[in-house]
């Protein structure tokens, strides 16, 4: 690929939802959300990329970029690549997300680099199609998007969609759950939750008395939010090739129940009836007849004993760049090493 173009979609409202009242959730500046964006760029300019795109926003992160992108190059240092914004509107909700990540998608861009929290990530990957995605933490949970420096995110997706890491090594494909409600599909990332209360509100859900069900893609034991239950009981990884599905009790009845990190600073003991395992493309009708479903924290639909409802878990869904990957093949092979003589001598130290 000679002159891949990245897209970049930063949420500048992500991490604003309830739960940053009702726990001890932090929230970011648009000059912190501006940083992360210019240490993103910084490490993908350090791999050769020169072109990228960004969503388009209201809230004054473009403003500041420009500004340090006017320094730097009135400074001459020009280590930044070249910046566009999406023409596009503006509404300044989710929909704006949703657009950005279409118009990316018809660009045919290399990869997009993603900044939000679960929500945000789930509807990038709702709407890019086979664009692969990267994931920077800046939501109020943040279990899909893997806690990493910014920068370095910036270099492992430029190390991947120049062709500096083969694309078996850069390229990750991710489960996904599929939720079918009447024939209308919603899709999520990490968990899929069916809540007793019949209402969306505030959408994120965080009262563990109204939890009743749980699918999950993944859950760590370290992780946080709804798949933190699944991480405690029976934890499972992003690579196995199996999903969980966990039936909640009041813990006053339940044969036992778990501390979880429901968000940031809230912990709640949630009982636990039942855990079975999910298998691929095999779909499931919920135990819960009424109430409301959660996709990755956030409630969206609403339902009732007449309506259809189907849970199937998916592999190879959407694709992610492994970060982690293939800053360890840059490692091993010298991509980042700028000295052929340099590179010989750490050859010689690694054979000892």
């Amino acid at each position: 690929m000679s002159s891949p173009v990245v897209g970049i979609v930063a949420n500048p409202i992500s991490a604003r939802d309830i739960r940053r009242v009702i726990s001890y959730a932090g929230g970011l500046q648009i000059t912190d959300r501006a940083n992360m964006v210019l240490r993103i760029l910084a490490g993908m300019a350090a791999t050769g990329i020169k072109k990228t795109v960004i969503m388009p926003e209201n809230a004054g992160l473009r403003g500041h970029l420009m500004r340090a992108l006017t320094r730097s190059k009135n400074a001459g240092d020009g280590h930044f690549p070249e910046i566009r914004t999406l023409d596009m509107p503006v509404t300044g909700d989710a929909t704006d997300t949703a657009r950005a990540a279409r118009i990316m998608r018809e660009m045919e861009v290399a990869a997009i680099v993603v900044l939000g929290g679960d929500g945000t990530h789930r509807v990038v990957v709702a709407n890019c199609g086979d664009i692969p995605i990267a994931g920077v933490s800046s939501g109020t949970n943040n279990a899909f998007p893997e806690s990493r420096e910014p920068t370095v995110t910036g270099l492992g997706v430029g190390l991947a969609v120049t062709g500096q890491v083969p694309p078996g090594i850069a390229f990750t494909a991710n489960k996904r759950l599929d939720v079918m409600v009447n024939g209308s599909l919603e899709i999520a990332l990490i968990d899929v939750a069916f809540v007793r209360e019949r209402f969306v509100g505030s959408r994120a859900i965080w009262k563990t008395e109204c939890f009743h069900e749980l699918f999950v893609t993944f859950g760590s034991p370290g992780g946080i939010g709804m798949s933190s239950i699944a991480g405690l009981v029976a934890p499972v990884s992003r690579s196995d090739r199996f999903g969980r599905r966990i039936v909640f009790e009041s813990p006053e009845t339940a044969s036992f129940a778990v501390r979880a990190s429901i968000a940031p600073g809230l912990i709640a003991p949630v009982g636990i009836a039942d855990v079975q395992t999910l298998q691929f493309d095999q779909p499931i009708t919920p135990e819960t007849r009424a109430g409301s479903i959660a996709f990755d924290g956030e409630r969206e639909v609403t339902f009732g004993k007449a309506d259809e409802v189907l849970v199937t878990l998916r592999d190879g869904a959407f694709r992610t760049i492994d970060i982690e990957a293939c800053m360890a093949h840059a490692a091993d092979k010298g991509c980042l090493v700028e000295q052929a003589e340099h590179q010989t001598k750490l050859k010689q130290v690694k054979g000892g």
